[in-house]
């Protein structure tokens, strides 16, 4: 059960991260600092009442002030002033991780430039969650968030993200799914491996693994419900020519030694550091 901090907060701004689907994944400083701060801010007032009356945190008189996309600069420089006067205000997004695919960028930067303190109470996150289960390589990845609505726009970033050696994660909506599933498919290649995670945390919650033209031609005929989130594996580079290679070699052995240029051009192509290596040792003589 949670019990309350007793140590007051500094002035500043904090930025809460909310559950993404079951409520019970808020952390214990979240509701510290839902508890203390002097002044609320949310993306979605409704939604940050509704989580602290679920977990007993008392409102009191403060007032939750809202703060989203549509919100001018008056109310950003509303709450940079109430802490520029010494007090604590905490902005939780309407789900996850404020930031990530939410407002508040112009928020933080704002605190930022005025020198004002920034902090966060991390937690939940639907990319990090969807990365966790999918079952695709973690150890790199580029969190894309949300493709154009436009087909052709769409296409044209697939295209730029093609061969980034990394998995991509993307938020997605329902209605449009299937539609960036197909054009995906014939941009990165059907045989590319990718999942389609669905409701993460909540009752419903969903993952399909699959080849993309697999996954595309499954939800062409879906009518599809909940947030999701699309993982991509990862691109290959184009396979390096060696005269390219030797060229690159060539140029970096006149200012460097055979084990810097070895290192930097196998960085460059994607190569194998020990075959780079060789070629480099052969040239230099």
């Amino acid at each position: 059960m949670w019990n309350e901090d007793s140590r007051p907060l500094a002035a500043g701004l904090y930025l809460v991260s909310v559950p993404i689907g079951t409520a019970r994944d808020i952390t214990l400083r979240a509701l510290d600092t839902l508890a203390k701060a002097d002044v609320l801010a949310a993306e979605d007032t409704r939604s940050l009442r509704r989580l602290m009356e679920i977990h007993g945190v008392k409102l009191g008189d403060r007032r939750v002030i809202a703060y989203h996309d549509r919100s001018g600069p008056q109310i950003r420089d509303r709450l940079l002033a109430e802490v520029t006067a010494g007090k604590s205000v905490a902005y939780a997004s309407e789900a996850g991780t404020p930031l990530v695919a939410d407002p508040g960028f112009q928020l933080v930067r704002a605190a930022r430039l005025a020198d004002l303190p920034v902090t966060g109470a991390p937690g939940p996150s639907a990319a990090i969650a969807a990365l966790a289960i999918a079952g695709l390589p973690t150890d790199r990845f580029l969190f894309v968030g949300f493709l154009p609505n436009a087909e052709k726009a769409r296409q044209t970033e697939l295209e730029a993200l093609a061969e980034i050696p990394a998995t991509l994660v993307f938020y997605e909506s329902p209605k449009r799914v299937a539609a960036m599933l197909r054009d995906a498919a014939a941009v990165l290649g059907p045989a590319r491996e990718a999942a389609v995670c669905r409701e993460l945390t909540k009752r419903f919650e969903d993952v399909r693994r699959a080849p993309l033209g697999e996954l595309a031609d499954a939800f062409a005929g879906e009518t599809t419900k909940g947030e999701i989130v699309v993982l991509i594996g990862r691109g290959e580079a184009a396979e390096a020519n060696a005269a390219d290679i030797a060229s690159a070699l060539e140029a970096a052995l006149a200012t460097m030694s055979v084990r810097d240029a070895a290192d930097t051009v196998a960085t460059a192509f994607g190569h194998k550091r020990r075959e780079v290596y060789q070629m480099a040792l052969e040239l230099s003589k």
